[in-house]
């Protein structure tokens, strides 16, 4: 059925026919784009203020810090958070020749950042857009922009399970999940709906993360677990998935959000940040970038000159791993 639905008739069959072409054509280039892309991950939660945003540029950051090209895409169009929490303040620069790529915001030199705000004049601005408009932007994010060679693509999903994760799932083929909660029953139930919603579209998942998991005191470095702790871990258990690890709560997370100088994936020595590391680690190592040489010495991951990981195409796993 053409993208019109079947309603053409003889005198919109011609602009019916244009509007499938434009598709087709953009098709074309959404697949020319991703197939740069060495890894493409969601991250992604049932439920907002769980700290999915601070996971997903810190996770970019991290990975960024080992050696790998990234890209972060926010799709949390209504939303949009990632370039204030990264203090870019560039505005969309048009390309000089109209068939040319649209150059994302650059953070440093192995990270791209593209989102919605980054296109707006007024960024106070509200997002009044029904589904079909989301589409079209999530589509446009990945065909338009000049994503160049990545060995992650970082994909920020608003929370939930509606049509922002569903367009995503639908035009990055093999992207996989990582699902962000904190541990109070409350948050868990909406988790668990996004690890069915990842069942549903067939969507792997990375593993689980779980965020704000107990406060240390700056004072007496005591714990406090002012969510409960371990509810994350229990359910990726019952979930059969990969858990990636529990990150404590930071009073300098926040201070690092609005001052856009990212923490969890600073070079500083805390629980916190150590914590953050493990999860880098943990998606690393099961999202192996192929062909990538790193200097073990800092921490990263040596990858087989053979061109990858000796594991196969299912992840990386570090008692087989011969890399």
């Amino acid at each position: 059925m053409s993208s019109c639905g079947g309603s053409c008739g003889t005198d919109n069959q011609s602009s019916c026919n244009s509007a499938d072409a434009n598709l087709a054509q953009q098709d074309i280039a959404i697949t020319k784009s991703l197939g740069r892309i060495k890894n493409k991950i969601l991250v992604m939660s049932g439920k907002g203020g769980v700290g999915k945003s601070t996971v997903a540029v810190n996770l970019a950051l991290g990975l960024a810090n080992r050696g790998y090209k990234v890209g972060l895409m926010d799709v949390d169009l209504h939303g949009p958070d990632i370039c204030r929490m990264l203090n870019l303040t560039g505005n969309l620069e048009p390309p000089k020749n109209p068939n040319d790529l649209v150059p994302p915001l650059v953070y440093n030199e192995n990270v791209k950042v593209v989102s919605l705000e980054y296109m707006m004049k007024d960024r106070d601005e509200a997002i009044i857009w029904r589904g079909p408009l989301k589409i079209q932007a999530i589509r446009q994010f990945v065909a338009d922009m000049d994503w160049g060679e990545l060995d992650y693509l970082i994909v920020d999903a608003p929370p939930g399970t509606g049509d922002e994760p569903l367009s995503v799932a639908q035009t990055i083929p093999n992207v996989q999940a990582v699902i962000v909660t904190t541990p109070q029953a409350v948050a868990l139930a909406d988790v668990r709906k996004s690890i069915n919603f990842c069942k549903a579209v067939e969507m792997p998942i990375v593993g689980v993360v779980e965020n704000m998991s107990g406060f240390i005191c700056p004072h007496c470095d005591e714990t406090v677990d002012i969510f409960s702790s371990g509810g994350g871990e229990k359910t990726a258990r019952d979930f059969d998935l990969p858990f990636l690890g529990k990150v404590p709560m930071d009073p300098r997370v926040v201070v690092a959000g609005d001052t856009g100088i990212p923490y969890l994936s600073s070079s500083e020595d805390t629980p916190a940040i150590n914590a953050f590391a493990a999860v880098v680690k943990g998606v690393e190592q099961r999202l192996p970038a192929k062909g990538v040489k790193l200097d073990t010495a800092a921490g990263g991951l040596g990858m087989a000159d053979n061109g990858g990981c000796g594991c196969g195409g299912g992840g990386c796993d570090p008692d087989k791993c011969d890399c």
